[in-house]
């Protein structure tokens, strides 16, 4: 179970965040919109980590990861990781916002009903 661990973390991240895709103006629902902040970030910080793990400067616990590896000694858990964390990211943002425009838009009413 333990060679699980890396992805089970990554699975709980998007499982815990799906529901905020409906407290603001969505990630899922704006696929390209998403790809295009999430994939170039990602194709740097891989591009990163397998210079870092070229140089033996960066290595993953045989332990805590499959065993899948990408060229380069990249554990797929790692390439997973700079998609999924990113639209964690991005889905906590949105709702965040969403809920704070909800908010505003509540005060703002109050504020017209008062005058």
């Amino acid at each position: 179970m333990d060679r699980w661990q890396y992805l089970l973390v990554l699975a709980a991240c998007l499982v815990i965040t799906a529901p905020l895709e409906f407290l603001g103006p969505g990630v899922y629902r704006y696929a390209k919109r998403t790809a295009l902040a999430v994939l170039p970030v990602a194709a740097v910080f891989i591009f990163w980590d397998l210079i870092a793990i070229t140089a033996d400067v960066w290595t993953y616990n045989p332990q805590y990861v499959t065993g899948l590896e990408l060229p380069g000694q990249m554990p797929i858990e790692e390439l997973l990781f700079f998609v999924v964390i990113p639209l964690c990211g991005l889905l906590t943002y949105n709702a965040v916002d969403g809920l704070l425009g909800r908010v505003r838009a509540l005060r703002e009413n109050k504020a017209r009903q008062a005058q």
